[in-house]
């Protein structure tokens, strides 16, 4: 150590990596310490136990007290770790990389935000998220479109004979098709929602992605309606034989619990 006993930035940056701090991968309600064994975040998974504070226990495991990084592996543990947990748990998911110094910070947390916390998990109680993307042929619908449409089908005639000047015909085709796939887009959307309306408690709409993605949503389903909703999942499904649908689930509420939590560093 230099003279003085002061240690050096690089020296001090070493020991602050050295320090252990608690991941934290969401919140449960349990009166009782419990253990789900080493499914955590780490080279060698890190066992996984709850902090708890009256009714309310955090489930964490001990990490670096450094930024995690949102490798495939760190996200991959982070999803594990809560899905194993929702197994017999209604969960409160924590955002990626929520890391806090201590167990008294942790119950802190949930003493100070105990009310907020116990509103959520009672209206959580027992139900899961599912994701639903719809996803089309943009080609294969035009040539549907083009074979239902009279105004469609003429100006594509006007645009492959090429007897003068097509270019107001190729402005007005691009409209016209840009408006009958919004519009269709919409209508099975539309409908989608609705026939999944009753076997939902909610649903939240997100932003598509890429251009063959027409639908990319989150429903929030009771436990006791999880078996209606797949049936309906296929039953549209097969209705709409023109879509591809990719459904995913069950999942911890993600899309519908608004907690974050702020990385606590150390000093």
């Amino acid at each position: 150590m230099p003279a003085g006993g002061r240690r050096t930035r690089t020296q001090a940056a070493h020991a602050e990596e050295s320090q252990e701090g608690k991941y934290v991968y969401c919140v449960i309600k349990s009166e009782r310490s419990l253990s789900f064994g080493p499914l955590g975040i780490g080279s060698e998974p890190a066992d996984v136990h709850t902090v708890n504070y009256r009714d309310l226990a955090a489930i964490v495991s001990n990490t670096p007290m450094v930024v995690q990084d949102p490798t495939r592996d760190n996200v991959l543990a982070h999803q594990r770790v809560n899905e194993t947990v929702m197994q017999q748990h209604t969960v409160i998911p924590m955002s990626f990389g929520s890391v806090f110094k201590t167990d008294d910070d942790i119950m802190e947390l949930l003493r100070s935000a105990y009310d907020a916390f116990t509103d959520v998990l009672n209206k959580m109680q027992d139900k899961f998220e599912f994701g639903l993307k719809v996803l089309w042929d943009r080609d294969q619908i035009i040539r549907e479109i083009e074979m239902e449409d009279e105004d469609i089908r003429r100006l594509k005639g006007e645009i492959s004979s090429q007897k003068g000047s097509t270019y107001f015909a190729r402005m007005q085709y691009g409209r016209l098709i840009d408006a009958a796939l919004q519009s269709r887009s919409e209508r099975y959307v539309a409908e989608i929602f609705h026939a999944l309306r009753d076997v939902s408690v909610a649903s939240r709409s997100n932003k598509p992605i890429g251009d063959r993605m027409i639908m990319n949503a989150a429903f929030l389903v009771s436990r006791n309606l999880e078996q209606a909703f797949d049936a309906r999942v296929k039953d549209i499904g097969q209705r709409y034989d023109k879509l591809t649908f990719k459904y995913t689930g069950p999942w911890p509420p993600y899309n519908f619990v608004n907690i974050r939590l702020k990385l606590e560093r150390a000093h």
